[in-house]
């Protein structure tokens, strides 16, 4: 085993770990928002770090041809996914509003702009 196979095992590992923790807290989040959180951010980096970790164990472009439309695929999909179904949540009323946060002085801001502009 040459250093470059160590590399890709502990980067199998280290996706592994984070697709494993993705999972976890989609099931174990309570909320549409923290659920979104943990479906998409430790889930797409699981996934790069996994593709980069197979480009690194079999060296060949071929299949570093192969992976970089997957990871650019899951990098357009996965934030719009989230968008979407966040958005569905926020219609549909299913979302806890009591648990956002909302940023007063901004609302006041964006008040006083209006008032300004008309």
């Amino acid at each position: 085993m040459n250093g470059l196979d160590v590399a890709a095992l502990v980067l199998i590992l280290i996706g592994a770990l984070l697709c494993l923790t993705a999972a976890i807290g989609v099931v174990r989040f309570k909320d549409v928002p923290t659920r979104l959180h943990a479906a998409t951010k430790p889930q797409v980096l699981g996934l790069i770090l996994i593709c980069l970790a197979i480009a690194l164990s079999l060296r060949s472009w071929p299949v570093v041809a192969f992976l970089v439309p997957v990871v650019l695929i899951q990098l357009a999909t996965a934030p719009l996914s989230a968008h979407m179904v966040g958005r569905q949540a926020y219609r549909n009323r299913t979302i806890d509003e009591k648990s956002l946060y909302v940023d007063e002085r901004a609302q006041a801001r964006e008040r006083e702009r209006r008032r300004d502009e008309g």
